[in-house]
């Protein structure tokens, strides 16, 4: 019989999007999970179903302040991850990537705990080179109305490498592309939940631009499996790592996609597309797939029927 380490687990941002499935797979693995988050963009409903679990605990604290625990491993994906809610408040937003990683990196060095920070696909900005492989730099504005994450999250990883040089903490670093699935914020101003709010409700469907910008949308539960699969890497390959989905579509392919699994009565309305919002967005998973053996499965219309039914569920139950 496989023996089981159980290990202690903080997963910063834990009742947010990505964070609160992550706690379910920790916790069904048996792991002693501490789910840490501010309740800014999380939401106490994602993880109310692991209150009562023996091996679950729920911490608020914003992470702009230290934080003093005896953990194992830590998941650090503590940041508003939309427009809608980084560029609301800029400046927590830069505190949060920086201040937030000092802080959880302080942590890990004491205890000597392995981390992983979920880095992202902005880092690489409106890119020049596609599809976008870990060693692209990126064309990022610096004083832009996104670099407030952008440069809040290449500040991060650079945190995460000198911490790893200088103090030897084990880190892992992955580049998230688009996730999309249940427990999205209705609101957040993604392009998948708008679409699909939009067209639930009857209301117009905004495509910016043109709707020719292209984005590549990975299911959550395949992002969880690569981010785990990460953690679990050998202490020689920590990164960076783009996880996501390499089948691009068209925004305006997936407004009309949408619009026809919901028979929605929605019209397509074109407005002018923001600062900076990056006309390409696709990873080069190879470095995935070899080090890792992982690739998304999930193709885009199952996944979107799920998103879909939860979306149904939370109107049905007025929000």
């Amino acid at each position: 019989m496989e023996y089981h380490i159980q290990k202690r687990i903080l997963i910063t941002g834990g009742a947010g999007f990505l964070g609160s499935h992550l706690c379910d797979r920790l916790v069904a693995k048996e792991h002693d999970v501490i789910c840490l988050d501010n309740f800014f963009t999380g939401n106490k409903k994602n993880i109310s179903h692991l209150l009562g679990k023996p091996n679950f605990e729920l911490i608020r604290h914003d992470l702009a302040q230290p934080i003093f625990l005896e953990v194992d491993e830590i998941y650090n994906l503590a940041c508003p991850a939309s427009p809608v809610h980084y560029q609301y408040n800029p400046v927590k937003t830069v505190k949060t990537c920086i201040m937030g990683s000092i802080h959880i990196l302080g942590l890990a060095k004491r205890v000597k705990a392995k981390i992983l920070q979920a880095s992202t696909s902005e880092i690489y900005g409106n890119p020049t080179v596609h599809p976008q492989k870990e060693d692209y730099w990126g064309n990022v504005n610096t004083i832009g109305p996104r670099s407030c994450y952008d440069e809040g999250k290449r500040c991060a990883e650079t945190l995460f490498f000198d911490y790893h040089r200088q103090n030897r903490v084990n880190i892992r670093v992955v580049r998230i592309f688009n996730t999309y699935g249940p427990r999205m914020h209705p609101n957040d101003g993604r392009v998948v939940s708008s679409f699909i709010v939009q067209a639930l409700t009857n209301q117009d469907i905004t495509v910016f631009g043109d709707g020719s910008q292209s984005r590549s949308f990975c299911y959550v539960d395949d992002m969880i499996e690569g981010i785990i699969r990460m953690m679990d890497a050998s202490d020689d390959f920590i990164g960076p790592v783009n996880l996501g989905n390499p089948h691009e579509f068209t925004i305006l392919d997936l407004a009309k996609k949408i619009i026809e699994m919901t028979n929605s009565k929605s019209n397509i309305v074109y407005n002018p597309l923001p600062q900076d919002d990056p006309l390409q967005r696709k990873p080069d998973i190879n470095l995935a797939k070899e080090k890792l053996k992982w690739q998304p499965v999930i193709e885009l219309e199952e996944g979107l029927v799920k998103t879909v039914e939860y979306f149904e569920k939370i109107f049905a139950r007025g929000k």
